[in-house]
Order: C-alpha cells, then structure tokens, then sequence
C-alpha cells in the first residue's frame, strides 16, 4: 500500500509539474527527456535495468543527432576507441601484422624493433594461444583477437607458435609496448625524379611521418612530388594544416572556419615550406573526404600543384569530440571550413534525411559521373577563382580535379569479384609465401629484384583456380581471362608486400593497374602540360 501511494504521489507530481510548466516557456526539450526516464523508471510494467535504462538514453542520443547534420554522431566505448585509436598514432600490444587463414593466425610482419620481433618471432609463424587462449583453430572475429593480444604497456603476453619445421610449438615471452600505427603507408621514387607518398589519414603524427618520408625521398634525388589521398577519409584538422604547410609559402592561407559560436578561425602556412619548388600532384577519388579535402583544397587554391582522379567527397563540416566519462562520445559538427579561395565543398543535405544524404554515391554512379567529367554540373552561384592563377574553381559539392580520370573496368570480371570477396587470393598469396618464403629470399634478395624479375606463372594461376573451386566458385575461363593481368598483379603484388613491406605492393599494383597514379606520372614529368593546366605557366 505504502509503495502504490509513493508511486501515485510521483505521478502526481510529475503531472502537477507538467502542467505548470506547459503554462510558462522554461520547460525545455532536455526538461522533457528527463521526466520521460523517470516516468518509465517508476511506472514501466517491467522492471528497467541499467543496461536498458544506458541503451534508452543512448538512443535517445542517437536520434537527436541524426536530426542535425550526417556527420553529428555518438559512439558506444568500443566504436570510440575503434574510432580514435588509429588517429592516436599508437597502442599497445606485440607488434605483428596478421592474417587469418583457415581459422589460422598468420604473422605477416613483425614490426620492426618492436616487442615480437625482439624475442625472435618471425613472418610465417602462426600463434596457437596467448596466455591460455586459443587462437587458431576457432573462428574468431579480428576484434576479439586484438582485444586478446593488445594489453597494457609493460604486460607480459605467453604465445604458443607453430613454425615451420619444427615438430613443436615453440613458447614465447613478449613484453607489451607502444606499436606506432602508420599513416603515411607507402613511399617510393616513382621515377628518377618523382617522389610517391600515400597518406592513409590524418592522425597525430601524420606531419612527423611525412616530414621523415620527404627526407629520404630527396636523398634519393626527388624534385617532385605525387601525394596519393584516395579512399582516404580524413582525420584531424590540424593534421591537414600541418602538411600544408610543408608545400605553402609562409603566410599563405590554408583553411578557415566559421562557426555562429565560435567565430571565424583562420589557419595560414607558418614555417617555412620543405618542398617550396617542385611540382606536386594530388591524387584523389570519390572516397577522399574531410582532411583530404582541405589539403587539396590548399593545393588547388594557392595554385601550388595539381589535382588529378575524380570529384572528392564533399566533406565541408568540421566536427569536435566530446568524451563521456565511460568512454563513449559524441562527435558534433560544430563550424563549417571554407578553403582559401572561400569556397564550402559540403555537399548537400537535408538535416535527418541520412539515407539521402549517402545516395548520393548511387547518383554520382547513375549520371556517368566516375565515367566522363562532362556529365558533372556546377552552379555559377558557386563559382570561385584561385589566388594566384586565377581558375576557376567550383564549391558545393567536393574538390573537382584539375585533370580528370575515368574509372577503368577493363579488367573487372564477376569472377575476379567472387575470388576478391571470398579471400582466394588474399589465402593464395598467404600459403604461397609460406610454402615458399626461404626460397623467395634466396632467389630475390632485394625489394628490386623481386619487383624485375619475379612472374606468376600459368602453373599458379592453375593452383588459384583450383582454390577457387574448393571454395565452391565455379570455373568461369572467359572471366579469368578478362582478369587475368589483374589477378596475376595483384598476387604479384600481395607476395611482395608479405616478402618487404606495403611499399612493394604499390610499386608493383599501381603502374599496371591504377589509372589515377599514371596520370598523375605522366602529367607531373610533362612540364608543359603541367604548366599548361596551372593556368600561367608558373
């Protein structure tokens, strides 16, 4: 009896308040969020939990968020160190990049110096158990198997490896440490004077990486430079300034934002520049966004280099973290960026209407646009001029590149895709390392000599193919012909990456099968052509 009174006497007082407040303008929307938890705390016919009662609030985030802008989100603790952990710069584990085969955990690499390589563990050896846990043997999501070998710096890990030829496991003691997560992924000389460097994000130590990749491709006689942003999604903001910086005069403007509560921040170069001569080129595609977009944008605006590939994806919204105590966060939009020449490249959207919002893509696709650049429309109204040469450049909807390139299909096959999504060629090029790996160093001592003089020969292809109909992909001759110089490259190239590191890959991929990299090739050592689409021969 004393609880049904209690009870009766909230909802009256919840009633009461209501009521009252209904007739005065304080009651405000989060007023009403929090009477709505308490009424169904008190007076849900199931009792509520904790969990319940996190997940309705939780949702309750969600849902004003998504009625603001695309890019406003919350993330739970997991999404959030998902999210923040390869901006950081770096975790703490063992040091290994893996691949699983067969439910088998397969050392690619071990990360130089660090906590694997120093015991002794090497590329081919697969790990059976950390500290008691299997690992190999059950179907284990990547996720779970990360949490098992990251651990607090310090920590001691016990592994069980298998290697080859050896009749038993082998036990291994490694010390947990700081692994550094690499955004800047591959750097090459791409001819005898162009420097190639492939920025993955935009992370804390993006500039540092960078800075050190420049210095060593100059050693190598670079003048210019091909800076690669495809799929490369973004970042933080000050990332992006930073490298602007490296190719800008002093003083020259990169990026501002505006914001009715925050004002107006202006970000101009501030050192002097590493690279201030040279032509640079900058790749980009559809899937280059947020942090790309201003890094281009600063290119393209100072007329201090080129843009070559496809209409980016018109990011132009600037968001900022907020960390719950729990660990999870809500990443709000808080200003709009313009780059130099004043334009806003965030494409449209109408607030709430995600789904919308990401068709955009399926437009793009529809109208032709990844096929011929005359199929993409610009508004007069959005109409701007670059500051120096004075181009003309178009805002609204993504960087639009000075040189235009066409996505190639020449090679596609539903068979390729078959073999692509099912992992067959990812497994072949895994088993064949492994079967082969002494062999491969003895024959190809040198990055080099691998890339001249290596062939994937008829013999493996047939080996790939009968993979394939383990796998239950049915034979298909006329499709592996269509893909044939696809297949065998990019084997070709997985075999190199797994034998001397991710620049081998690209090196070997990109000249047969990326349209974007060779324009960007030919254009930046045809100085006339170059200068032809700079504007004024500068």
């Amino acid at each position: 009896m004393k609880r049904f009174t209690l009870l009766v006497a909230i909802f009256a007082t919840c009633l009461s308040t209501l009521h009252s407040q209904q007739q005065t303008p304080q009651f405000t929307p989060d007023m009403k969020l929090r009477y709505a938890e308490r009424i169904i705390e008190n007076f849900y016919v199931d009792p509520v939990d904790s969990t319940a009662s996190s997940r309705m609030v939780q949702d309750a985030i969600v849902a004003m968020l998504k009625n603001l802008d695309p890019h406003s989100t919350y993330t739970d603790p997991d999404e959030t160190r998902e999210l923040t952990t390869p901006l950081e710069g770096n975790f703490s584990g063992i040091g290994i990049q893996f691949n699983m085969l067969n439910d088998t955990l397969f050392v690619i690499q071990t990360t130089p110096g660090g906590p694997c390589e120093k015991v002794g563990i090497l590329p081919g050896d697969r790990i059976l158990t950390a500290n008691d846990t299997v690992i190999s043997g059950l179907r284990r999501p990547n996720s779970d198997i990360l949490r098992i070998l990251r651990g607090p710096k310090g920590t001691r890990v016990d592994l069980s490896v298998m290697r080859r030829g050896e009749s038993a496991p082998l036990l291994f003691t490694v010390q947990r440490d700081d692994i550094p997560v690499y955004s800047v992924d591959a750097s090459f000389m791409a001819s005898p004077t162009t420097g190639y460097v492939r920025i993955t994000r935009f992370a804390q130590e993006t500039d540092r990486e960078l800075a050190e990749a420049l210095a060593k491709l100059k050693k190598q006689g670079m003048k210019d430079l091909i800076i690669d942003l495809e799929d490369n999604g973004g970042g933080y903001l000050g990332a992006a300034t930073s490298i602007a910086d490296m190719f800008l005069p002093k003083g020259s403007p990169i990026v501002y934002t505006e914001s009715p509560r925050q004002g107006t921040n202006e970000f101009n170069a501030e050192q002097n520049a590493l690279l201030p001569h040279g032509r640079v080129v900058v790749m980009v595609n559809q899937y280059s966004a947020s942090a790309s977009e201003i890094l281009s944008g600063a290119i393209q605006d100072n007329d201090r280099g080129l843009i070559v590939g496809r209409r980016t994806f018109g990011k132009g919204l600037v968001q900022r973290p907020f960390p719950f105590p729990d660990g999870s966060m809500i990443r709000l939009t808080v200003s709009r960026y313009h780059t130099p020449s004043g334009r806003c490249i965030q494409r449209p959207y109408e607030s709430g209407d995600a789904d919308e919002y990401n068709r955009d893509f399926i437009r793009r696709y529809e109208h032709g646009e990844f096929l011929s650049a005359d199929s993409i429309h610009f508004n007069d109204s959005l109409r701007y001029e670059t500051l120096r040469n004075h181009r003309t450049v178009y805002g609204g909807g993504g960087i639009m590149p000075d040189l235009f390139v066409p996505v190639d299909t020449t090679g596609y096959s539903t068979y390729y895709r078959d073999l692509v999504a099912r992992g067959v060629i990812n497994s072949y090029a895994i088993t064949y390392v492994d079967d082969n790996r002494k062999r491969l160093r003895r024959e190809y001592p040198t990055e080099q000599d691998f890339i001249d003089n290596f062939r994937v020969t008829p013999a493996m292809i047939d080996d790939l193919t009968a993979l394939a109909t383990s796998r239950q992909i049915e034979p298909d001759p006329q499709g592996l012909e269509t893909s044939r110089q696809v297949i065998t490259t990019i084997i070709k190239g997985m075999i190199g990456r797994d034998l001397f590191g991710q620049s081998t890959y690209y090196r070997i991929t990109y000249p047969a099968l990326n349209p974007i990299y060779r324009a960007a090739l030919d254009l930046i050592n045809d100085p006339e052509h170059y200068r032809q689409l700079l504007g004024n021969g500068k």
